[in-house]
């Protein structure tokens, strides 16, 4: 291309119609279009004109939200005249792919920009959207950085629609008038996305999500109601950075708080980095010349070793189902801007080998209006995007848990606790017949139990974070070592004999409880997942007395510390709410630590000596004179 000694006169000799650009596509051309928001309208429309004169001609999408129905062309035409290339499904209807699904590309995003520049997948003509030029002929691709750039720069011939709706965005987001061969002017609104609407479940789901996500994180978020909400769900956190492939409106409202501000990412700093938006007009006019924003392409957001380096990165994705042993779907849904492989894997795998990193995939427990579990036995018709062993954490709204370093009975009792209540029993069955848990094995009261997420607390003991909270029947093989490792005397007062075994069953029916007649609490230290069980405290309800027997114990490490007074207050508390009238102990008459715990209540509290033990009691009804 013959080049102007000034960048100004060649991009008046480039200027041309839509019309005029389309036409100096040839048969049998492979064309990539601008992804998602990026995508120019007026040459797409202009395409889709003129699509029946061409032949042979390969479109090639990362990301489309269908604003000219391209698609509806390709099926209503012979493959011979036009096809399409889809790297990502987007938020497209899954019908109308379905007819094309043999052209879907699977491939990490962070691949996708060697295959043009390689010219392994060569591009004879891109359509991009860009800014209008700055005083040195540089235009910004704007919201749509990703693959574009990419593909832009490798294009035998590049067609421009400049709009000056289109923000300038820092970073790697820029292309030279010089090496655009044809530009059209067109201004249009932009794309946009509204906000998914949030949902109870998706609520949940961020609630119980926001629990693992500590100060100082650096957060991935997927195109999905579940992950957005999570984000809602972090309004109380501090210094949280964000390294993403899309930026949306709950991000630019955390940053617009303070929530967000980039300054512990541990690289990057300072810098809130993406490589394409999707939102609403004032998203866009956030980005616009921001110096704390950069965008750059998916060779650098969503290469797993650029975001390793970060600083507790924390990937959030949503998945379409998961197998009992962790395998992950996340193929495309409709009524979602979520489809594909993507980018998740590229972060999972990132995430988990950062400093403190968490990859952390989350899904509704039912689809199909709730007939249906997303927790299956086995994935069959659906593909794999996340083998079983890069999964990390999977949460629904009935709870998270931790698959990592977990053997496929562990795993399978961990997705059944979190699994709908309708389904656990199926999905037991299932996996007994499939031998992944034993035959001795049962759920008993976890098979139909709500996880009672109200009553965990996060307390600061001595410089050690404890975590306080119901077990869950993943806790049973640490619940039993906690009682192992007890001193023989705290056995002794637990359980009022020598004891030196604690067989799984026995700890079966402290971890598969309904947490409203049978309650166990227990204190952790460490990671989630794998920490350390250092206090168990339970209650059983006494039906014909409608009272809860407690018994607790502490390892000797952690004891006068005043972790029992927490967890006699929790029980209390729970007890209170579920109907019953009050609490009461059995225990050995020298034990003045469990006496001075229940004369902590704020309760009447009765004692009585029948010679061998000491009962202790108080009714809620009954305070303190």
């Amino acid at each position: 291309m013959t080049k102007s000694l000034y960048w100004a006169d060649g991009y008046l000799e480039k200027r041309q119609t839509a019309e005029q650009a389309i036409k100096r596509i040839r048969p049998g051309q492979r064309v990539f279009i601008g992804s998602a928001c990026g995508e120019p309208p007026a040459l797409v429309q202009a395409l889709a004109e003129h699509a029946h004169r061409f032949t042979g001609l390969e479109i090639v999408r990362m990301m489309s939200l269908e604003s000219v129905p391209l698609t509806e062309i390709a099926n209503k035409t012979s493959e011979a005249s036009l096809s399409i290339r889809h790297i990502y499904l987007g938020s497209a209807s899954s019908d109308s792919f379905a007819h094309n699904l043999r052209f879907f590309m699977p491939m990490n995003m962070s691949d996708v920009p060697l295959l043009f520049k390689s010219r392994k997948l060569p591009i004879d003509v891109a359509l991009i959207q860009v800014s209008p030029p700055d005083d040195f002929g540089w235009m910004s691709l704007g919201v749509s950085v990703d693959v574009t750039l990419a593909a832009a720069t490798s294009a035998t011939h590049v067609i421009a629609q400049v709009n000056p709706r289109m923000p300038r965005v820092m970073g790697r987001s820029f292309i030279h008038v010089n090496d655009v061969h044809s530009i059209v002017e067109h201004e249009n609104e932009l794309l946009t996305v509204e906000p998914p609407p949030r949902s109870e479940i998706s609520t949940w789901i961020g609630r119980h999500i926001a629990r693992l996500i500590e100060d100082g994180s650096t957060l991935q978020v997927g195109l999905d109601a579940n992950s957005q909400a999570t984000v809602q769900a972090l309004s109380q956190k501090n210094d949280l950075g964000f390294h993403s492939q899309y930026l949306t409106n709950d991000a630019m409202n955390l940053y617009a708080t303070g929530v967000i501000n980039n300054r512990k990412k541990g690289f990057n700093e300072g810098k809130l980095v993406a490589s394409a938006a999707l939102g609403t007009k004032e998203l866009y006019e956030f980005l616009h010349d921001n110096p704390a924003i950069e965008f750059h392409p998916s060779e650098y957001v969503n290469d797993p070793y650029i975001i390793s380096r970060h600083n507790r990165m924390v990937s959030l994705n949503v998945a379409k189902s998961v197998d009992l042993t962790g395998q992950v779907s996340a193929d495309a849904v409709a009524q979602t801007l979520f489809a594909g492989v993507s980018g998740i894997v590229d972060f999972v795998r990132g995430a988990r080998r950062s400093p403190g990193g968490k990859s952390i995939l989350m899904l509704p427990s039912t689809g199909a209006g709730g007939k249906k579990s997303r927790i299956v036995l086995k994935l069959r018709d659906e593909a794999v995007v996340v083998p079983r062993g890069d999964v990390h954490y999977v949460a629904t709204e009935y709870g998270v848990v931790n698959l990592f370093g977990k053997s496929l009975q562990e795993r399978v009792i961990a997705m059944i606790s979190i699994a709908h209540p309708n389904f656990r029993d199926e999905l037991f069955e299932a996996a007994k017949e499939a031998r992944l848990v034993g035959p001795e094995r049962t759920l008993g009261e976890a098979a139909r139990a709500v996880y009672p997420v109200n009553l965990e607390e996060s307390i600061e003991v001595e410089g050690e974070t404890i975590m306080v909270r119901p077990a869950k029947p993943v806790d049973e093989r640490r619940i039993q070592e906690h009682y192992y490792h007890l001193d023989k005397e705290d056995v002794f007062l637990r359980f009022f004999h020598e004891k030196t075994s604690f067989d799984r069953w026995e700890i079966e029916n402290k971890s598969q409880i309904d947490y409203i007649k049978d309650l166990t609490l227990i204190g952790v230290v460490g990671e989630s997942g794998f920490g350390k069980v250092v206090a168990v405290g339970e209650y059983l309800l006494l039906v014909d007395r409608n009272m809860a027997e407690v018994a607790f114990t502490v390892s000797k490490e952690f004891q006068g510390k005043g972790l029992g007074k927490i967890f006699i207050r929790k029980m209390a508390q729970a007890a209170r709410e579920q109907g019953i009238a009050g609490l009461m102990a059995y225990t050995a008459s020298h034990n003045q630590a469990m006496i001075r715990l229940f004369k902590t209540l704020p309760y009447k509290v009765t004692t009585s000596f029948d010679g061998e033990a000491l009962t202790l009691s108080c009714k809620f009804d009954e305070l303190k004179e």
